[in-house]
């Protein structure tokens, strides 16, 4: 097992990967900003190392002081968590060309994953269900107004070099679709650094699926069931359960043996997801994109299948066997996550302050997996992503009612949170039924 680890991240994932790095007797450090200097993750490391101001890019996203941090700590080891370093296939190759073990996918799998036009063109090859759609970036509008032609309205506008939700729009016809397609490229240009644009068709109303990869060290690709993601705001996650409600034995079987097919494609190791659109009417599913790198909500998984997946992470970096029989998973009960951020509840903008009272729910099948504390200060440099409340029951109507308690006891004040959003949500019929797409949050509103 590796000795040494050093958490190239911040918040809630930092001090979940350094709770099962401590567990297995790996002396965890950590790297923080001024701005979290006081945070609970810095003060749980064995060590800690700041790297720079609250700007990222002069912290969490500064390789050459991370670099320096794993140099003067003496780390055997980095782990990037998740967002910030955690998909760029240079600082992997960077990390272990300095002689590091990168806990996570190879930097070529990254990269290859990391364009959506080439993913989507590999899993095409690969045999994987991919919706139409573009096989190279559009050139210029003119381009763009001939592909969706083809494809037909309505088209997902989408930053060939995005991921997370960002950088997308959908157009309905040619008016729509060259605004958004100036809109979409300059966002890239500018968030990404690379205005490349790829369009796909869009589906009005689609469930977001998705399989939880895990490349081993002897070169097998495992697929730890499904997570139904389709509850979204932006894009972007707000609820995630496992399994999915909406996926058959049958769907389940084919959508499995898709995301393997996915990581075999690519030589997939280590943890990784495997995105989907699903289509509800038809039951047909297309490739998203995948996630080269543990995912927020990687706790679900966890519940249902019993094991810990930072701990399998770092048994595939070292050239471990998993802790678990591949040929014998099994799923046990039901998991659901709940985001919580500091956001307004019914608009979802951002609202950060210092947090006054925070006092966690607890109980049979209650996790909590949380980056501040009673005192502590939410800022604007970060995502708002505070903590995230996981439950576990032994069917979905048992997961759902601990859920509700567990809301109901979460005593959080300071910052604005979409705790009462959950509340809500936990008692809407639409969600209740498991028939819902990535359209509920809009009828909540």
């Amino acid at each position: 097992m590796i000795e040494s680890l050093l958490v190239a991240n911040r918040g809630e994932i930092a001090r979940r990967i350094i709770r099962t790095a401590r567990r297995l007797g790996v002396r965890a450090i950590a790297v923080h900003s001024e701005a979290d200097a006081d945070l609970p993750f810095v003060a749980e490391a064995d060590e800690a190392v700041c790297v720079g101001p609250a700007n990222p890019a002069q912290s969490y996203r500064n390789t050459e002081a991370i670099l320096a941090a794993a140099r003067s700590t003496g780390a055997q080891a980095i782990h990037p968590g998740y967002g910030f370093l955690s998909e760029n296939a240079d600082f992997a190759r960077t990390v272990e060309a300095s002689g590091l073990i990168w806990v996570g996918p190879g930097a070529d799998a990254i990269s290859a994953m990391g364009d959506k036009i080439n993913a989507r063109n590999l899993m095409a090859a690969a045999g994987v269900p991919v919706a139409a759609g573009t096989t190279e970036p559009a050139a210029d509008v003119a381009a763009a107004v001939a592909a969706a032609a083809e494809i037909g309205y309505p088209v997902m506008v989408k930053a060939a070099a995005g991921g997370g939700g960002m950088g997308m729009g959908v157009a309905v016809d040619e008016a729509a679709l060259r605004t958004e397609y100036d809109k979409v490229r300059a966002f890239a240009e500018r968030m990404f650094g690379d205005g490349s644009v790829l369009l796909e068709r869009y589906f009005p109303r689609v469930r977001h699926v998705e399989v939880q990869i895990l490349g081993l060290a002897d070169g097998r690709v495992l697929a730890l069931g499904e997570r139904e993601c389709s509850v979204q705001r932006r894009n972007q996650k707000l609820v995630e359960e496992s399994p999915s409600p909406a996926v058959s034995p049958e769907l389940r079987s084919r959508l499995l043996a898709a995301a393997v097919r996915a990581g075999e494609a690519v030589d997939y190791r280590n943890a990784g997801t495997v995105e989907c659109l699903l289509d509800p009417t038809t039951g047909e599913f297309f490739f998203l994109e995948m996630n080269t790198r543990l995912q927020v909500e990687h706790p679900v998984t966890e519940l249902v299948h019993g094991i810990d997946l930072v701990e399998e992470q770092l048994r595939v970096a070292a050239g471990l066997p998993p802790t678990f029989d591949p040929d014998a998973l099994t799923v046990r009960g039901h998991a659901i996550e709940l985001r919580v951020n500091a956001e307004d509840p019914k608009r979802f903008l951002p609202g950060p302050g210092t947090i006054k009272t925070w006092v966690e729910p607890t109980g049979e099948g209650v996790r909590v997996d949380s980056g501040y504390a009673e005192g502590n200060t939410v800022t604007p440099f970060y995502d708002s992503l505070m903590a995230k409340l996981i439950v576990h029951g032994q069917d979905r109507t048992e997961a759902i009612a601990r859920a509700r308690a567990a809301v109901a006891a979460f005593d959080l004040s300071g910052p604005k949170h979409n705790l009462p959003f959950f509340a809500e949500l936990l008692e809407n019929q639409e969600f209740l039924s498991g028939d819902y797409d990535t359209s509920i949050v809009s009828h909540l509103r």
